[in-house]
């Protein structure tokens, strides 16, 4: 009996429940997304009729990447906001798109027909095994006549070409089959990862006291979005000015499609290289070696591959930490981005697998990625703060003391939450809808073109390099909010290569690398004539003497800088006088030796650098 009455208890306990709190599916559309460097904002309208009491509404089919602690939900009307639940559902996965159920099916077809050519070969092997293993005709004490002999030839003859060309066949079959199934692997893999996602979902308790319309906005942010910036930069000639368009590359796989929605991208906080060198101090001791210059591209390459099945992973970003310069990985797996001099670390993200940051270590680098379980955050809003469960697989919404913590207001609600990471300050706005498709594809938006005002000036290291490099001094950069990129450049209407757009360290002017320009010639030689060692008392004197020569085969006036260096002595028994600089500015700190010039078309320059050094004969000095 008094089992039975506990039953009816809980009956009518969850009768009432039930009725209390009624649930309403809600399916809404993105309609805003800000994108971020890494992650994104997602905006979602809606309004929904709404009958007299507690309603949970549950916003469905959403990202299963939602940073919990994110969730903002405005409410217009008159209705009261309880509180505001996020859950992933594990039931009702990311529903697959048509085209990719198509190749999978395209897939299993092609498998099946491998496995049937397979069964085939076995057959035929199996032939050919019996056929070898019962060559001989007769026995031991039987004589074989020529008729027997001939009929046994020739069939055993006949049915060997029949097998082995059945055996090609089949073969060359198999070959085509194999192709088509890496082919359609790759499809898919364009398209998404294999591994099946829960949907998320926002639940929202509100309490209406009767029948009424209420208007709400859900914002979210979500991973597995983000853009980088690049530039297409374009000089005409030396006299006019820069054409810089600004362009946007993102994309994302949340697992929903931006459909014209409106864009905004935001930011908060780039083979032969155009990046000029640049000279390193040369200190001068016993013992010391002049600094020595490995010349790279700034260029770094190499293929990303899947731990778990070794196939090359498209569409991973590549970013340089602490910058927005980055890029994707294609089709094959390869990437390939430019580097700013400083940069130490590289960071590799892609949906579903471990992000992991490696440091810089040559030229080509080549990752394993791993794959990574996806766990729920989930996020309780009350009146006194907020509450966090992780849990793997749950539906359920944990209760307020609506008499405690009841939250009115008919304007909006926000989540309180931690401060989001990734603060706007730069702002691009899309003016026409734009729909990015949650296929890891990257889309590039051009945000905007700038004609900026240019002062020209070439700049040449032949120490480390002898080209020159065409250098375009911009002024007021500020105004254009410009991000560090990878560039494009076109100079005299003929693709140069990329540089580093890179305005971490600009001051009040912005120096853009433009590359290399092979109608300036620079050489630099050592004069041995006057590089000599002698003994003069108890000191070695050495000399060394280099001499420079500029030529400008440009239709164009051009202005030049170029730099050398001396070196630098660190002990007073070693004495250093420098002899001959052609007019030169030298700076004593560092050894550096600057020339800055006027050049007209067709002329040349000679410039001869010379120095001495003198140091106890007893002791040995590595002198350039």
């Amino acid at each position: 009996m008094k089992t039975i009455n506990i039953l009816i208890f809980c009956l009518l306990f969850s009768n009432a429940f039930s009725q209390e709190f009624q649930e309403k599916k809600v399916k809404s559309v993105v309609n805003e997304v800000t994108v971020f460097i890494k992650g994104a904002q997602i905006t979602r309208k809606k309004t929904v009729d709404l009958l007299p009491g507690k309603t949970i509404l549950k916003f469905v089919n959403l990202s299963p990447f939602i940073d919990a602690k994110s969730v903002q939900v405005k409410a217009n009307g008159e209705v009261t906001v309880l509180s505001v639940n996020h859950q992933q559902n594990y039931v009702e996965k990311v529903e697959k798109p048509q085209n990719l159920i198509t190749l999978e099916t395209k897939l299993q077809d092609i498998n099946d027909k491998v496995n049937l050519e397979n069964t085939y070969l076995a057959i035929i092997k199996e032939e050919l095994s019996f056929l070898q293993e019962n060559r001989k005709i007769g026995g031991k004490n039987q004589e074989v006549s020529t008729t027997n002999l001939k009929e046994a030839s020739a069939f055993y003859g006949t049915k060997l070409s029949s097998l082995k060309l059945k055996e090609i066949e089949i073969n060359k079959t198999l070959r085509n089959l194999y192709k088509q199934k890496g082919d359609v692997n790759n499809q898919i893999k364009s398209l998404t990862s294999k591994k099946e996602f829960p949907t998320g979902e926002i639940l929202v308790k509100i309490d209406a006291k009767k029948n009424t319309q209420a208007s709400f906005e859900v914002s979210y942010t979500v991973a597995n979005a983000g853009w980088f910036p690049t530039y297409d930069i374009r000089a005409k000639n030396i006299n006019e000015p820069i054409e810089l368009i600004y362009k946007a590359n993102v994309k994302q796989d949340t697992k929903v499609d931006w459909k014209n929605v409106n864009l905004k991208f935001s930011s908060s906080d780039p083979n032969v290289s155009g990046m000029a060198p640049e000279l390193k101090t040369y200190f001068l001791n016993y013992n010391a070696l002049p600094p020595t210059y490995n010349r790279t591209n700034n260029s770094i390459s190499g293929k990303i591959y899947d731990r778990e099945n070794g196939l090359s992973i498209p569409g991973v970003s590549v970013v340089v930490k602490g910058t927005t310069i980055g890029t994707s990985s294609d089709m094959e797996g390869k990437y390939s981005i430019t580097i700013p001099n400083n940069a130490s670390q590289l960071v590799y993200s892609f949906v579903g697998m471990k992000t992991k940051v490696l440091p810089i270590n040559g030229s080509i680098m080549n990752v394993i990625l791993e794959s990574e379980v996806l766990t729920m955050d989930e996020v309780v809003v009350t009146g006194l703060g907020i509450s966090r469960e992780k849990k793997s697989r749950s539906y359920s919404m944990q209760e307020t003391d609506e008499a405690e913590y009841k939250i009115r207001g008919a304007s909006s609600f926000a989540i309180p939450s931690a401060q989001i990471e990734n603060q706007t300050t730069v702002d691009f706005e899309i003016k026409t809808p734009y729909t990015v498709n949650s296929d890891n594809k990257s889309y590039t938006i051009d945000m905007d073109a700038y004609y900026l005002p240019a002062d020209y000036q070439y700049y040449s290291v032949p120490k480390i390099d002898k080209d020159a490099f065409l250098i375009a001094n911009v002024n007021d950069w500020e105004k254009y909010n410009l991000l560090e990129g990878e560039a494009n450049i076109f100079f005299e209407d003929t693709y140069i290569g990329k540089t580093l757009l890179d305005v971490r360290y600009a001051s009040d002017t912005l120096q853009i690398s433009l590359g290399r320009d092979k109608n300036v010639s620079v050489s630099r030689e050592k004069l041995k004539d006057f590089t000599t060692k002698q003994f003069i008392g108890t000191k070695k004197e050495e000399t060394r003497a280099w001499k420079i020569i500029v030529k400008n085969n440009k239709s164009q006036k051009i202005k030049m800088i170029l730099l050398d260096q001396v070196p630098i002595p660190t002990l007073e028994e070693i004495e250093l006088e420098v002899q001959k600089i052609s007019g030169a500015k030298h700076n004593k700190e560092t050894g550096k030796i600057k020339w800055e010039f006027s050049l007209e078309p067709g002329d040349k320059k000679d410039f001869e650098l010379k120095y001495s050094v003198k140091y106890p004969k007893s002791r040995n000095l590595n002198i350039e």
